[in-house]
């Protein structure tokens, strides 16, 4: 039924006034892996090592660095519980050269219960301990055997002026679906920070979204619940493990410091908040009990915790769960970049049931208060973006944010009802927000479409996807750049049409499909995978969209410049240089 509720002011949100009760109990009874920060080491000898020994017979799934401050890093691993004894601490040292000939910080965590208690893994906080914009070795040594060496980086100060920041930007890895030499090629680039958009892990041993080629890849799963889906802890731990296991994963977390995003696949497939239920729901054989999807969810999360080297808030007092737990943040790169993230699954409520016709998905037609972000944040988000005054504003967004139409007129469709076409209502006030702000240089980096997508950001699209009749479009206000699967099944590779010859044909026809249909995209592709690198300086952006050979699980697998496009400073205009870097 439409519904004409004007939508220029600040709607009523229907999820707004959940608190997520049983979630927030459900936590309660979790020890969350919150990260901690090491004690000084009475004995030096903690530190000693036998340089012989090997790093992943004690520290199977290696090392890795994440939630990056001006003055720290948290810096994580796992250590083999077979190889832990809990009369040993784990020590931890942390360099400015790779000799570890200067060390500027040492300590050791002791608490046997603590790690025991979170599937062995160890997040540390080193916040206030190191210096700003500097690059550092680390790695932590336990009973006479050290890690592998990691490499991490701290942010500049607020008030820094940076020449540049370059990020690697990931998402969407099933690891059942293909192999992981893009990551051996993430570790290689010269990168400030990698930023995941979430689908870090996929929720099924059974080749659930994986493509046709599926059984050529020899990654095996095995749930110790013993189903095919998660139903548990274990199986998300389990998930983890697995897919911090493969060797080129690890280089590329080894060489760079993570900011993390999730999406829906670190919980279950479209996840989203049953508002009658209060309860968590999606793709999943008991998603029809909420006492279930609750446990699941927590579960989730309290694994992602354990395993993701995340600075995340997290307030127990908290009344509700947006005052208790916030995925979303901003981090300041000097006056350079200012990068936000949001969380677009805990608060968003279920998909529509409509045909997604333009008559359908328009903001006039969705009911009032509908959300992907809930009240709280999505005020957040517009107050941060609008009041940025640094030179870029970037808004990591998990999903698809512009629309994207498949036909022509009436018999159009907006089939990602799961990115922003299916929440219109509240896109426009987003976007409305934005534009009459005037918000300088404003830049979108999203994944969860399997593609890589250069578009422009308007206040309007022609059609009734963004309100009103009109067939005109709206004013620029930014762009949006769309980071590539590193595995998972795109469009393409569903319909059979990435190899020889099929691929060949069909892969400029879907761009040029794609680009006419909707005129604010610019470059459209379908058929690769691997990741893009997005660079900032003060005088222009720029992305560039890589494609690495998932079928070939070695170091050697071809790389190759899909796209490449440049934005000037102060000019929102989509430059092609492509050929630029094929050169």
């Amino acid at each position: 039924m439409a519904n004409d509720a004007s939508i220029g002011g600040r709607d009523e949100l229907r999820s707004g006034a959940d608190d997520h009760s049983a979630l927030l109990s459900t936590l309660d009874s979790h020890d969350l892996a919150t990260a901690v920060a090491p004690s000084a080491a009475s004995d030096a000898s903690v530190f000693d090592f036998d340089p012989r020994a090997d790093p992943a017979e004690t520290f199977p799934q290696s090392v890795a660095s994440g939630g990056p401050t001006p003055t720290g890093v948290i810096l994580w691993t796992r250590i083999a519980p077979d190889a832990f004894d809990a009369t040993e601490p784990l020590a931890v040292e942390v360099a400015d050269d790779a000799g570890f000939e200067n060390v500027v910080y040492s300590g050791v965590t002791d608490d046997a219960r603590w790690i025991r208690a979170h599937d062995h893994t160890v997040n540390v906080d080193l916040d206030d301990n190191l210096a700003p914009n500097e690059t550092y070795h680390y790695r932590f040594v336990h009973d006479g055997v050290a890690s592998k060496t990691g490499q991490c980086r701290t942010l500049p100060r607020p008030d820094d002026s940076p020449d540049s920041l370059r990020l690697g930007v990931l998402a969407c890895q099933n690891y059942q679906n293909g192999y992981y030499p893009a990551f051996h090629h993430v570790a290689e680039e010269d990168v400030d920070f990698l930023v995941h958009v979430g689908d870090a892990i996929y929720e099924s041993d059974a080749g659930h979204f994986s493509g046709p080629n599926v059984d050529e890849y020899d990654r095996e799963k095995s749930f110790p619940s013993g189903h095919d889906r998660v139903h548990g802890l274990e199986d998300y731990r389990y998930l983890y493990r697995k897919y911090r296991s493969d060797e080129f994963y690890q280089e590329a977390l080894e060489s760079h410091t993570l900011i993390a995003s999730w999406d829906d696949h670190e919980f279950v497939n479209d996840l989203h908040w049953d508002d009658r239920r209060d309860a968590p729901s999606g793709d999943h054989p008991r998603a029809d009990d909420p006492e279930f999807m609750t446990d699941l969810v927590a579960d989730a999360m309290h694994a992602w915790w354990e395993y993701m080297p995340a600075r995340v808030e997290y307030d127990p007092n908290g009344d509700s769960l947006q005052e208790r737990f916030r995925l979303w943040r901003d981090f300041a790169f000097g006056d350079l970049v200012t990068l936000v993230m949001t969380d677009e699954r805990l608060f968003r409520d279920p998909p529509r049931e409509a045909i997604p016709t333009p008559d359908n998905v328009g903001p006039q037609y969705e009911p009032p208060g509908r959300t992907m972000l809930g009240e709280e944040q999505r005020e957040w988000l517009i107050d941060t973006v609008t009041g940025s005054t640094s030179t870029w504003t970037v808004w990591a967004d998990e999903v698809l944010t512009v629309p994207l139409r498949l036909g022509s007129g009436p018999l159009s469709i907006y089939p990602v009802q799961g990115g922003w076409d299916g929440y219109t209502r509240e896109r426009q006030r987003i976007t409305e927000s934005i534009g009459a702000a005037d918000v300088d240089n404003y830049v979108t980096l999203t994944g969860d479409m399997h593609c890589y997508v250069a578009a422009y950001q308007q206040t309007s699209y022609p059609g009734r996807v963004s309100g009103g009749e009109g067939v005109a479009p709206g004013d620029r206000i930014g762009v949006e750049f769309m980071t590539p699967a590193v595995t998972s099944l795109n469009i393409a590779e569903a319909l059979r049409l990435t190899r020889g010859w099929r691929g060949k044909l069909t892969e400029p026809l879907l761009t040029w499909l794609v680009t006419t249909m909707n005129p604010h995209i610019d470059f459209f592709d379908s058929h690769n995978w691997g990741y893009s690198v997005v660079e900032f300086t003060r005088e222009d952006c720029t992305y560039v969209g890589y494609a690495v050979d998932k079928t070939v699980n070695s170091p050697d697998a071809d790389r190759s410049v899909v796209a490449a496009y440049r934005v000037p400073e102060g000019d929102v205009e989509l430059e092609d240089v492509t050929d630029e870097y094929r050169e």
